[in-house]
């Protein structure tokens, strides 16, 4: 039990708190004298400059390998040699100063009535200690640890123990309740280190064990934070909000916080979007992409650069003058970059942007569709040279006409493994490609295609028709 003196000091006031109640009337302010559990919790905290005053009582639990013992009592009859401590009551004061809330020293005073285990002689133990203490101020209930040295001094017959003094090093955790501003109950738990029982061969000054309190005490205290009660509430603007809740506790206003009911802004095309905020107050938002909420109408909705009036097409991109699209012979080709705007553009691979109807030049024409005399090694996409004639006329042909842009593809008989004669074909139109490419044609020209076996273009169950089914074909594609 503890009791703890502390200087005077003045805290915040803990503890008074304040409730809103709605009615048909309005809403209306309450104050109490205390701010529920919250207050409660807070009243009686520590303060710096506090002293306590305090008494304990627990229980003293002593390791069976102790060296409290003159030893040279114990080796020499009538004792009996080293003997364990019987866990005993453990009686003491306690005094403390905390400069700090947080932060302070205890001294201790104390008894243990012991007696020795196996002889029964009287043990008494007086304890002496300092601590520092680290507390957490902030509530009545103070959890702290703490940790100290100090000494404890045997008093025993020659038949028990003898006499002896021997120092310790403590430390502890435990926790304070404030009862009242002055009272306050204590908790607490100790681990004693003190020297092992020098008895013990192999042991050395400095090997320690531990030996173990548990405490409750009473504290007086002064200096703990006061319940005080706090001054009537104020409500400057009297439209009952206290003005610690009240946001704007010089103008009379309404719930939530207190403050003038906001004024909502105009918004003359009634769209929505408030006139401030709105940067064409005048005409209203039709949510129309890409800008939706912005607060004014889309004028150009097909993005064609043309708005509305102006704009007769309004969902068709179009050109100038009127955002409507031109195209009276229906290629596709707008009239404003049609060469020809009465004939409809072929469609044939060949300057199919220029919008005029053409025929494919007869050194484009012999490189469309199956193109005989590329060899490759057998079963290989190896290249023959026999056929790089051949290819460096196509070569000559796509250089000439830098807008053609071709599809390559490899094509097998039904012979051997579908799979293997797809990856064969596919490797076979690459091999064609690379060949293209290392000539300076740009890659970006040419795409492939491996259909292995399953396009042929002549009877497989004969020689010539799987002769005729493995080839590589050319095809014109249309220009971007």
């Amino acid at each position: 039990m503890s009791a703890t003196l502390v200087a005077p000091t003045r805290a915040s006031a803990a503890e008074a708190g304040f409730s809103l109640q709605g009615s048909g009337s309005g809403v209306t302010a309450q104050g109490s004298a205390s701010g529920g559990a919250e207050d409660f919790w807070r009243q009686y905290r520590p303060t710096p400059m506090a002293l306590e005053l305090g008494i304990y009582g627990g229980l003293a639990l002593f390791s069976k390998q102790h060296n409290l013992q003159n030893l040279a009592v114990v080796e020499e009859p009538p004792a009996i040699g080293h003997q364990k401590l019987n866990t005993a009551l453990d009686l003491g004061l306690r005094a403390g100063f905390y400069p700090l809330s947080f932060l302070g020293a205890e001294g201790e005073l104390g008894i243990i009535p012991s007696k020795t285990d196996v002889s029964g002689d009287a043990a008494t133990i007086w304890t002496y200690r300092l601590s520092a203490v680290v507390q957490y101020p902030e509530y009545r209930l103070v959890p702290f640890v703490l940790v100290g040295a100090g000494g404890m001094n045997l008093r025993s017959n020659r038949s028990g123990l003898g006499k002896d003094s021997d120092p310790e090093l403590h430390f502890g955790v435990g926790a304070k309740f404030a009862i009242t501003q002055y009272i306050s109950a204590r908790f607490d738990f100790r681990d004693n280190l003190m020297q092992e029982n020098r008895l013990n061969p192999g042991v050395d000054d400095g090997n320690l064990v531990q030996n173990f309190e548990l405490l409750l005490g009473a504290s007086f205290t002064l200096g703990r934070t006061p319940a005080e009660r706090p001054a009537a509430p104020v409500d400057s603007d009297n439209d009952g909000f206290y003005d610690p809740q009240d946001a704007c506790p010089m103008q009379p206003g309404v719930a939530p916080n207190g403050c003038p009911a906001p004024v909502a802004p105009a918004d003359t095309d009634k769209d929505g979007i408030p006139d401030p905020s709105d940067p064409c107050p005048t005409e209203a938002e039709d949510g129309a992409q890409p800008n939706p909420t912005d607060g004014c109408p889309n004028k150009d909705a097909d993005g064609d650069g043309i708005l509305l009036p102006d704009d007769k097409c309004p969902d068709i991109k179009g050109v100038a003058p009127d955002g409507c699209v031109h195209d009276k012979d229906a290629d596709g080709i707008v009239d404003e970059v049609d060469k020809c705007p009465d004939q409809p553009e072929t469609k044939n691979g060949f300057q199919d942007a220029d919008g005029c109807p053409d025929e494919l030049p007869k050194e484009v024409a012999k490189f469309s569709g199956v193109i005989k005399g590329i060899q490759f090694d057998f079963g290989k996409a190896t290249i023959r040279a026999q056929s790089n004639k051949l290819l460096d006329e196509a070569v000559k042909v796509l250089q000439t006409y830098p807008d053609l842009r071709i599809s390559v593809s490899g094509h097998t008989d039904n012979v051997g493994e579908p799979a293997k004669n797809l990856e064969l074909s596919q490797a076979r139109a690459e091999a064609v490609k690379t060949y293209f490419t290392a000539k300076g044609v740009e890659a970006s020209r040419i795409e492939t295609r491996g259909a292995g076996e399953t396009e042929p273009v002549a009877d497989n169950a004969t020689d010539a028709g799987r002769q005729q089914n493995r080839r590589i074909e050319f095809k014109l594609l249309q220009q971007k």
